[in-house]
């Protein structure tokens, strides 16, 4: 990646982006609460509350992962030439409505449909449009401005998850599923004002700044690439393989967290385990979004995939609270800063103009490892324990170290473009 080399020659001061940054960190917090780190919950309530097995949990879990996926990569045209707002509120109503129908699940196939209709909701107001609003919005400043917005993904683990498991602890998953589903609702509404969905339409430019023309050097807005030539390079395909391991292996780790606790030690803990690792999310993220601006981004991934197995591996091993708190915690490290990276990395190297399209078939793609990870480290739990599963989780996580290690060019030129 090399930075922009322009120079700022306007600058509005009442730059609506910081606006959007609070928005997309709230719809953050209301999406990854009550459904990423929240699926952790659910996973451990429908097994002890509804009767639900381990493995046929995960392997909803994982569906779920898949049909948000494909929900994605069908929703980004939409976001390329339609108002975001509509997109991210017809999600909200999806994701409120699958929270509502979770407190009834009884059968197998209810389970699953729930969880599809869920993951379409998911997908309408999650990562995809998030990360695709601040992508418009900030190109200079976008590391920084992502990291803010996307320590929504911790605080929402940190504050609703922890709510939500309190409440399915004193009334029931049946009880709590209603006031869930209406915390979610409100939140998503209350960012919807200010979630304007590009600079042109408040009368401004990214970043608030308008860049001085340079005859040697080309902006990250000239440097955008076609979808059709971004995902045939190599830098795409290896990045792929190295997020489809890393994020298979944590999201298999993370589903998993909660039920690890509780075994091991009692149900409090597993809920503390998991406020631990969004806690160090949070920070490790916003020192993650300054830190990428002064070193490889590169690198920065493969340090961070490496040092994600060594947490798993911690976690394999961990069997007194404190251990476990304290692995959790590193784990959360990690987590911060890979789910951020994904997206600034597309950005960075393919531009903006594409990047829906570029980053939704790129999820799609991780989707499948992210789908394989709960299901993975669910069978491994029933078949032998959570220490075998997390070991695996760790090579797995490694290995995505190497790919990023050896992703090389991050930008498009004749020789890396196969086919």
């Amino acid at each position: 990646m090399t930075a922009s080399t322009t120079t700022s020659v306007t600058t509005n001061k009442r730059f609506a982006g910081w606006w959007v940054v609070g928005s997309v960190f709230l719809l953050f917090v209301a999406n990854s609460g009550l459904t990423f780190y929240g699926l952790a919950v659910y996973l451990d309530a429908l097994t002890d509350q509804q009767g639900f097995s381990t493995t046929s949990v995960s392997l909803a879990t994982s569906m779920f992962f898949v049909v948000s996926g494909i929900a994605g990569r069908l929703i980004a045209p939409l976001i390329e030439t339609r108002d975001i707002r509509w997109v991210i509120g017809a999600g909200a109503v999806i994701s409120s409505g699958s929270l509502l129908a979770l407190g009834s699940v009884d059968t197998i196939p209810k389970l699953y449909g729930v969880y599809a209709v869920f993951a379409i909701g998911f997908a309408l107001c999650g990562i995809v449009p998030g990360t695709t609003l601040i992508t418009r919005w900030f190109h200079t400043r976008r590391s920084v401005a992502l990291s803010v917005a996307s320590t929504g993904l911790s605080v929402g683990g940190l504050t609703l998850t922890k709510v939500a498991s309190s409440l399915i602890d004193t009334r029931g998953l049946d009880n709590a599923a209603p006031i869930l589903a209406i915390v979610f609702l409100i939140i998503v509404a209350i960012t919807l004002p200010t979630m304007w969905p590009s600079p042109e339409s408040r009368g401004t430019v990214p970043d608030g700044v308008t860049p001085a023309p340079r005859a040697d050097a080309l902006t990250q807005v000239a440097a955008s690439v076609d979808y059709d030539i971004a995902i045939r390079t190599r830098f795409f395909m290896v990045i792929v393989v190295g997020f489809v391991l890393a994020m298979g292996s944590q999201v298999g780790a993370l589903s998993q967290i909660a039920k690890l606790g509780t075994e091991r030690i009692d149900r409090p803990t597993g809920a503390l385990a998991l406020s631990a690792l969004a806690g160090t999310s949070v920070i490790a993220r916003l020192i993650g979004g300054v830190v990428v601006e002064k070193m490889s981004i590169m690198k920065f991934t493969a340090a961070l995939a490496l040092l994600q197995g060594v947490a798993l591996v911690s976690l394999a091993y961990a069997d007194t609270s404190t251990e476990l708190v304290l692995s959790a915690a590193l784990f959360g490290a990690t987590i911060g800063n890979l789910l951020m990276l994904q997206p600034l990395i597309v950005a960075a190297a393919f531009g903006v103009a594409g990047y829906p399209k570029i980053f939704a078939f790129m999820q799609l793609i991780v989707t499948f490892g992210i789908a394989g990870g709960p299901f993975l480290l669910g069978y491994l739990h029933d078949a032998a324990s959570y220490q075998t599963s997390y070991l695996v989780g760790a090579g797995v996580s490694a290995g995505g170290g190497i790919a990023f290690a050896l992703s090389g060019n991050a930008h498009p030129t004749p020789e890396t473009v196969v086919g």
